[in-house]
């Protein structure tokens, strides 16, 4: 499976010196500027580590945001904005818009920024942990985490912390709603084929196969639909992976639940019911083609080539063999001409965002430190403009995913 699933690059960013010369008027003032800015060095070195698990990504995470929050949270006993907050510039790139930084002169900006990339990077340690070679219950188990888990980071980014900008979202910007609601909703619908897949394998009841099956192609239709009014050159080869794999849930929707009318002796319902499925296989399998040629950014998944892509097609094939065989011998049903109506509700399997909480405040941020940065004694960085920068940011290089041998999905 290795790969199954569309990425979107990561976001890259200028360097951050933090030195805040005069300004920050004492040894512990002064060691903290420094650590920040070694801290998120650190951090943006562990996004492309492909050693990074997890747990080292949280350690990294944690030791940059807690010193971080000493330049967003008030720590001098009121409710006023935290002075240092509008210190330093930072500048980031999206992941739709190529190298062109947004910047602003925030830390808030930073902070939802650099959060963004990790729920990025769960996602991507998620597919490399989905495309080895035998993939095991712990490791679906993990795959399953990193997706929920991102979509909780972007959640609680969307809930809590976009909405305290100063500078609003651009249009087709990472932390426009269109984009990070997509990206929601995709990584809650990547969850759930974890859990399809598991199910097929234990040979779960064909009924609650097919409703996650239905959830899912949901999903993936709201996150299609999310994206239509942005721009096509950034977000078309997105959105053809969105659709593919609307199409082949659907597809495995109507395939199980055609299994599930013919143990009812519904033999005609369930020959129409896998007929659409063939449909819907068809068109996933054109979409496929589509979206390989279909310039974009992002790593070009290859989904049709994957065991359990193919093994659908003929599952399809030889149910509905079965079930015409079956009619044509015991039930002599008429075929019904329309596709039976899916009101399929999944009671177990769907994939809920795990929380997300920044760390607490550093302990070196106190409001004994925090009075010793005197704002009149240094010059602030030239001031941020809030529409985007000519100049260009090099993307992060991210490591290659070296194709492994394709299981169909089976956990060991």
């Amino acid at each position: 499976m290795t790969h199954w699933f569309h990425r979107n690059p990561l976001k890259a960013t200028a360097p951050v010196s933090f030195n805040f010369y005069g300004v920050a008027g004492s040894p512990s003032a002064n060691k903290i500027c420094n650590d920040l800015r070694t801290t998120r060095a650190r951090l943006l070195e562990m996004f492309t580590d492909t050693t990074c698990n997890p747990e080292i990504m949280k350690n990294a995470t944690d030791a940059y945001f807690s010193l971080l929050q000493g330049f967003i949270a008030p720590l001098d006993g009121t409710t006023q904005e935290n002075k240092l907050r509008f210190m330093q510039n930072f500048k980031w790139t999206d992941t739709l818009q190529g190298n062109t930084p947004s910047a602003q002169q925030d830390a808030i900006f930073e902070l939802i920024s650099m959060a963004y990339n990790v729920a990025i990077w769960q996602t991507k340690f998620a597919s490399r942990l989905a495309g080895k070679e035998n993939v095991t219950e712990v490791d679906a188990k993990d795959v399953h985490r990193s997706l929920k888990f991102a979509a909780g980071i972007f959640k609680h980014l969307k809930e809590v912390h976009i909405p305290r900008l100063i500078t609003p979202a651009e249009k087709g910007r990472d932390l426009e709603p269109r984009v990070i609601d997509t990206y929601i909703v995709q990584c809650q619908a990547e969850a759930q084929e974890v859990t399809i897949a598991r199910a097929i394998e234990l040979k779960h009841n064909a009924t609650l196969i097919a409703a996650l099956a239905f959830e899912t192609a949901n999903f993936y239709q709201k996150a299609d639909g999310t994206l239509n009014t942005l721009e096509p050159e950034c977000s078309s080869k997105w959105r053809k992976y969105l659709q593919l794999k609307q199409h082949f849930y659907m597809s495995y929707a109507y395939c199980y639940h055609g299994q599930t009318l013919l143990s009812s002796d519904k033999c005609g319902e369930s020959i129409r019911s896998l007929q659409e499925a063939e449909k819907c296989y068809s068109r996933a399998e054109t979409l496929c083609k589509e979206y390989r040629q279909t310039k974009g950014p992002g790593s070009t998944a290859k989904p049709s080539e994957q065991l359990f892509f193919t093994k659908l097609g003929g599952l399809i094939k030889n149910t509905l063999q079965k079930c015409e065989r079956e009619n044509g011998f015991i039930y002599f049903h008429k075929v019904p001409a329309e596709a039976p109506q899916l009101e399929l509700k999944a009671s177990y399997g769907l994939a809920e965002p795990i929380s997300f909480e920044f760390p607490a405040l550093s302990e070196q941020c106190t409001p004994e430190v925090y009075a010793t940065f005197d704002l009149t004694k240094g010059a602030k960085d030239e001031k941020a403009k809030p529409k985007r920068e000519e100049e260009v940011i090099k993307p992060m290089k991210e490591p290659d995913l070296k194709p492994q041998k394709d299981t169909g999905c089976v956990i060991s």
